[in-house]
Order: C-alpha cells, then sequence, then structure tokens
C-alpha cells in the first residue's frame, strides 16, 4: 500500500508546468535566503550585536534574495494567489486542520523554547504535506514539490534528535543545522520541480 502511494507520487502531477516551475523557483529562494539568514544571524551573534539586528538579518536575507530574483517572482506571485484561491474554497475542517499544522508548532515555540529546532521541522514539515495532501484531496492538483518538502522535514526531526542526543554540540549549533535541514528541503522540493519535464 505505502509502496503504491510513493510510486502515485512519483508518477503523476496534475499542476500546470509554469505553476510548478513557479513553486520551484520559489523554494529555491527560500532556501536561499534561510542559509543567507542563518550564516549572517551567526556572524551578529559571535559579536554580541543586539537582537534587533538579527531581525534586520533576516528581513534583508528575504529581501534582497526576492528582489534579486524580481522578474521571475511575477509569474510566483500569481501562482501563489491562484492556490490560496483555491484553497479558500476547502471546507471549514480541511482549513482548520492546515492552519493547524502550520501554525500549532511555531506557536508552541514560545512555550518550549528549548524544542525550537524540532518544532521548526515539525511546523514546516506537517505544514507543507498537509497542504499537500489536501489541495489533492480538494483542489484535484498534486504540488509534489509541497510533498517533498514536508517529508524531508519530517525524516530530519529524528536526525536532529539524534544529533543533539549522541554529541556535545551546543544548542545554538543543533538550531543551525535545523535550519540548514529546513534550507536543504526547500532546495530539494525547489529542484525537483524546476528540473521535472512532465
Amino acid at each position: 500500500m505505502n509502496m503504491e502511494w510513493s510510486s502515485s507520487l512519483l508518477q503523476r502531477n496534475s499542476q500546470p508546468p509554469e505553476t510548478r516551475r513557479s513553486f520551484g523557483i520559489l523554494f529555491i529562494a527560500v532556501s536561499v535566503a534561510i542559509v543567507l539568514g542563518t550564516v549572517f544571524s551567526e556572524v551578529a551573534a559571535r559579536y554580541n550585536l543586539p537582537v534587533y539586528y538579527h531581525v534586520i538579518i533576516w528581513l534583508v536575507s528575504f529581501g534582497l534574495t526576492f528582489g534579486i530574483s524580481y522578474r521571475k517572482f511575477r509569474n510566483v506571485i500569481f501562482s501563489v494567489r491562484h492556490r490560496m484561491k483555491n484553497s479558500l474554497k476547502w471546507p471549514f475542517i480541511a482549513k482548520t486542520v492546515n492552519g493547524l499544522c502550520w501554525a500549532a508548532p511555531f506557536a508552541s515555540i514560545a512555550a518550549f523554547p528549548s524544542l525550537y529546532p524540532y518544532l521548526i521541522l515539525t511546523g514546516i514539515g506537517l505544514g507543507n504535506f498537509s497542504t499537500f495532501l489536501l489541495m489533492k484531496k480538494y483542489s484535484g492538483l498534486e504540488s509534489r514539490e509541497q510533498a517533498i518538502v514536508g517529508l524531508l522535514c519530517i525524516a530530519f526531526i529524528p536526525v536532529t534528535v539524534g544529533v543533539s542526543s549522541t554529541t556535545l554540540l551546543n544548542h545554538n549549533v543543533v538550531m543551525i543545522l535545523s535550519r540548514i535541514f529546513v534550507a536543504l528541503s526547500y532546495a530539494v522540493g525547489g529542484i525537483y520541480a524546476v528540473q521535472v519535464k512532465e
């Protein structure tokens, strides 16, 4: 059963090629922005810069990445709007489940800051994978790039737990590792979406 489902995931894609490519570009840009933000945040931490510098660094990282790719992002914006319109037509329970998958892990960070690395991976993993499943069920679209991102992030959770529990890495290094895993997941999903020939 699982093998049949995996085969289906890899063989069918009902998204228009333009939409798939647009999301691929978006995911690659997100990956690059996360890497830039992570690197420069670490530099800021080494120099003990105030917290607001970290906020500026992340804003600039995403703004710069998206700004450089502005022309390519015209189609991305249209595709995102179209996908959001489709999700508005979902049943209330579906929208609620999807919202909780995205928001609950991130909201939990305030209560459990020590679990930040795992909650980040959980939120992005469940958020993307639930969006894939619900979009397939209610919109008739297979956003396989989101399935890839979601499954990879979920798969990286035990890896992160294992690394943090079997090594002498401090919490900050584990946080950086989780961000790199998120960036890697988006990069793989984005490259797949851009390169697939269907």
